[in-house]
């Protein structure tokens, strides 16, 4: 091969680390694939926007289709963002036995089945390390470095914003909108933070996770979503006194052939390598049946950390096209989807709850939970400023979410119980 020729998608901050790398590291590129790397057009918004690198200006267009179409263009690289009309360019591209590496989480866990199959169909690879987790290469390793393992629970913090948030607010006890603005002001929280604070940036990840990882076809909808707008200052204050830490944490867990995948506020328990993982870093702590535990740490975002991930991605097409495998490399899921009931999914929860402070209330709570099997393994009772009301802290041991569900339920409805303040999953204690 005399060279590779790429037309980027997007010049934004990952686009510009990977104009970055290409141009820095040229060097280290010819050395992994035998040829260099020419970059012969870049798709951009506007035409003359300052940016952070220096781009030919005869390489910009805004006319998608002189990347899609031009026949010397070997391997398409999107880091644009966007989903439906982003879809039909990788489609386009795929067609026209482009082979595409993409960073786009949300594409790829709305469409990711369906584009693998194109990319399979026309010969061509379609490569997302960099759509999960930034610059960790958790992706990769699930498909090559594990992939005689069977793996049985993937547990992430896999969105920095949310980490950043829960890391100020715990550590120096920061109100969440303060903290949010300051992410907001820091570049790692959107002007409209909802995807991220909400959990669905997270739930994408887990989605793409989870389909490699169980090597079944999970969809989006099918993972449980919470996000962290409703933490307060005190559900924090207290974790800490019961031994935890409060993360967002994405969790596809696998028992026999049932799996269970979800995002939500979690109190984990400080001896777990989760949670000592704070600010805007991400990792994913995998068990395997083999393997055992292991975990990935790094970066989560950022323009060159992703980028790093993009250009993986891209020699890996490159050492396929000199070994003429291209499209070979995607596995169709072996299994077919099962998931868990409520009944068959268990945990330990934390609930706080307020209470009239009357003589037999306690009893009242305790006999709701015990007609349903659960039992308590840590109790917090502590009197509040407001008349005849007081405050009770539970962890649960083990019980199925439908249990659960149901107790809650009947705790809002009891007399005694004036408010359910917050409920929360609780992990880590017994790592598996």
């Amino acid at each position: 091969m005399k060279k590779i020729s790429i037309g980027l998608l997007g010049l934004g901050t990952v686009g510009s680390g990977v104009v970055t790398i290409l141009t820095n590291h040229q060097d280290k590129l010819m050395h992994q694939v035998g040829c260099p790397i020419e970059l012969k057009k870049v798709v951009v918004q506007d035409l003359h926007k300052e940016r952070s690198v220096e781009v030919d200006q005869s390489l910009l267009t805004k006319n998608v289709d002189e990347v899609i179409n031009d026949p010397e263009i070997d391997v398409v690289i999107e880091v644009m963002g966007g989903v439906e009309e982003t879809r039909k360019y990788i489609l386009a591209a795929l067609r026209n036995k482009k082979h595409v590496v993409t960073a786009n989480k949300d594409l790829m866990a709305l469409y990711g089945s369906e584009l693998l199959l194109e990319a399979s169909e026309n010969g061509c690879d379609l490569f997302y390390e960099a759509s999960v987790a930034g610059g960790i290469p958790i992706l990769r390793s699930l498909v090559d470095g594990l992939a005689s393992d069977r793996i049985t629970k993937m547990m992430g913090i896999v969105n920095g914003t949310t980490n950043f948030i829960l890391t100020k607010m715990s550590k120096d006890k920061r109100a969440y909108e303060d903290v949010l603005a300051e992410a907001q002001h820091l570049g790692y929280a959107e002007s409209d933070p909802t995807a991220d604070v909400e959990g669905l940036d997270a739930a994408r990840k887990m989605t793409i996770l989870a389909t490699l990882g169980f090597s079944m076809n999970i969809d989006l909808q099918d993972v449980r979503t919470q996000g962290i707008t409703t933490i307060t200052e005190e559900d924090l204050d207290y974790s800490k006194r019961l031994g935890y830490t409060m993360k967002l944490i994405g969790i596809a867990h696998r028992d026999g052939e049932k799996v269970e995948v979800s995002v939500q506020p979690t109190l984990l328990s400080e001896n777990h390598p989760l949670a000592a993982v704070n600010d805007e870093y991400n990792a994913v702590y995998v068990c395997g049946e083999a393997v055992g535990e292991t975990m990935f740490y790094g970066p989560g975002a950022g323009g060159l950390p992703t980028a790093t991930a993009v250009m993986s991605d891209l020699v890996g097409v490159m050492k396929n096209m000199r070994l003429g495998v291209n499209g070979l490399s995607a596995v169709s899921p072996q299994y077919e989807k099962k998931l868990k009931l409520d009944s068959e999914r268990y945990s330990k929860y934390f609930l706080r709850i307020h209470v009239q402070d009357q003589v037999g209330a306690f009893a009242k709570i305790t006999t709701i939970f015990s007609e349903h099997g659960v039992s308590f393994e840590k109790i917090l009772q502590l009197p509040l400023n407001k008349s005849n009301v007081a405050e009770i802290v539970i962890v649960t041991h083990r019980a199925s979410l439908k249990d659960y569900e149901e107790i809650l339920g009947q705790l809002e409805s009891l007399e005694v119980v004036k408010q359910v303040k917050s409920s929360y999953r609780v992990e880590g204690d017994e790592m598996q």
